[in-house]
């Protein structure tokens, strides 16, 4: 575990590549919520993260790492208008409690855990629905996975479900929207990438950037022939893995009765 300095420091860091990125995607993002949108992902995401960035760099020196993060999520609620603002905002701010002792292997899959159930229960949205959640849902059940199952270290972890996301991202093209304004337009939503699943693997890929300067490492993203092809692949294996976790636990159990 990196020393409470070197956490600030990354999240601060992380910060400035997302702000950075989201200034660089903005014509791209309001291009893809231009065709199924309201065209305004693009700037909104620009604009909250831009405001973020200077948050964090008034941050009282004193602050610890989750209360960093949780400044990112209060900031994004009052500064991303539409649905955006609460959705990101209020689900990192959420789960930023449970970064409260660091930043560390397990607290970092708690906070994932955290974040993708309350933006699906903020936007009440779930796999399939042409969202966020299609590139999210895959991501975290691939890093909970690598991290718990696997036993990969952190930045190999994140790597892998970088690649799950993107992989999530591709799977929202053939998708007829469901949820929000891209809903209104029925099958004509079929064939356009979903803008909010893809700003959410922008934000992962500047994690990961941040993680290797940080872990001082480097991975290479070329795709695991054995991570899930689709979202619903991912929670079918995340389910597999609870049912195997339950075999565990029962055969635990029979231990303790055989005594």
């Amino acid at each position: 575990m990196a020393d409470r300095e070197t956490q600030r420091a990354a999240v601060i860091a992380a910060v400035e590549r997302v702000a950075d990125r989201m200034t660089a995607e903005k014509t791209y993002l309001t291009e893809l919520d231009s065709a199924i949108g309201d065209a305004d992902h693009g700037a909104n995401m620009a604009r909250g993260f831009e405001a973020v960035r200077e948050k964090i760099a008034d941050a009282d020196a004193d602050a610890d790492p989750g209360d960093l993060v949780k400044t990112v999520g209060v900031t994004l609620i009052s500064e991303v208008g539409g649905a955006s603002g609460p959705l990101y905002g209020g689900s990192i701010m959420s789960a930023s409690t449970e970064l409260a002792d660091g930043i560390t292997a397990e607290s970092s899959v708690a906070f994932a855990e955290a974040y993708l159930a309350k933006v699906k229960d903020r936007g009440g949205a779930e796999l399939g629905a042409k969202t966020m959640v299609d590139a999210l849902t895959p991501a975290v059940h691939t890093y909970k996975k690598s991290i718990e199952t696997d036993d990969l270290p952190p930045l190999e972890a994140l790597a892998k479900a970088v690649d799950a996301a993107e992989r999530g991202v591709n799977y929202t093209v053939p998708l007829r929207a469901q949820k929000g304004r891209a809903s209104y337009l029925g099958w004509r939503s079929v064939g356009h990438q979903d803008p909010g699943a893809t700003s959410t693997l922008f934000i992962m890929e500047e994690l990961l950037a941040t993680a290797e300067e940080y872990l001082d490492g480097d991975v290479d993203l070329e795709q695991d022939a054995t991570s899930p092809t689709s979202p619903d692949d991912a929670e079918e294996s995340a389910a597999e893995g609870d049912d195997d976790d339950t075999a565990d636990d029962d055969t635990a159990d029979d231990d303790t009765g055989g005594d």
